[in-house]
């Protein structure tokens, strides 16, 4: 498999993540997404491994099945590198709980790959937002380390330390009390190649990647990440955003306009976990 990168300028080794102050009630039995909004009972599904073991990848839901069903998942990405920590003790921020906030009102459940680093450095965000039965937490590394080479000039994370710093990110969480975790890893930068699925194995995780790029890293016009949001998605879509104050400014203006515009169209926010069971 070649390695797969993000089109434009999606991540960079400056992407930070998102994060709320804390967990708010479940949301009401009216909610328009009521049944992606409350706690799974169930184990996440999780797809079979592929050939010869290697970790497998999930980037939409398939047309067949259930895919003509209008539905779509946002993922939001809580990107913080381990050697940025002076940077966040300087006053940067890598979280935005305004867009947690917002996602609270709007009700809209929703995947967050959040790095070990980022978990470390917003403990009672990331502890708010797994109690929160409206989103799911997913792994997204522990270091925010490219998994190949030549990925948006992030570092490289040696194929042999792979599984342990997806393993150490799941540690991460636990020591911050995340809860609704589910077993799924999202490639920082989005790159990855036929070795780094092979390293993986021994994590036993899905792979998540997306089908539309909502381009909100470093934007600044939100209407313009809005347009190429609506103007991609597909029922079954995959669209990875992220929520930081510092490298993804418009999100939630973005997000003020895509919720009501793709539910005034029929479709239904649902998680990861969700989308993956068509």
């Amino acid at each position: 498999m070649t390695t797969l990168t993000v089109a434009g300028v999606l991540l960079g080794g400056a992407l930070a993540g998102c994060g709320g102050a804390s967990p708010a009630p479940p949301p009401s039995p009216s909610a328009p997404d009521t049944a992606s909004a409350s706690p799974a009972a169930k184990k996440p599904p999780t797809m079979a491994p592929g050939p010869a073991g290697r970790t497998p990848v999930f980037s939409r839901r398939a047309a067949g099945g259930g895919g003509a069903e209008k539905v779509v998942a946002l993922t939001f990405d809580a990107d913080m590198t381990a050697d940025q920590g002076p940077r966040a003790k300087a006053g940067e921020r890598f979280d935005n709980p305004e867009l947690i906030a917002l996602l609270r009102r709007l009700k809209v459940p929703s995947t967050v790959f959040m790095t070990g680093r980022w978990a470390e450095e917003y403990p009672a965000q990331a502890k708010g937002i797994g109690a929160d039965g409206l989103f799911e937490v997913a792994n997204h590394s522990y270091s925010h380390y490219a998994f190949t080479a030549d990925c948006y000039g992030l570092p490289v994370v040696g194929k042999d330390a792979m599984a342990r710093d997806v393993e150490r990110a799941f540690s991460a969480f636990r020591q911050a009390g995340v809860r609704n975790v589910v077993p799924y890893f999202r490639f920082p930068g989005g790159c990855y190649d036929d070795a780094a699925l092979r390293a993986l194995t021994p994590a036993n995780v899905t792979a998540v990647q997306w089908d539309v790029v909502s381009g909100d890293a470093f934007a600044t016009d939100a209407g313009a990440v809005a347009e190429q949001v609506l103007d991609g998605v597909r029922p079954g879509s995959l669209v990875v955003m992220h929520c930081t104050r510092s490298a993804a400014p418009v999100t939630g203006e973005a997000i003020g306009r895509i919720v009501p515009e793709l539910r005034k169209r029929g479709y239904r926010f649902v998680k990861v976990s969700e989308l993956m069971e068509g």
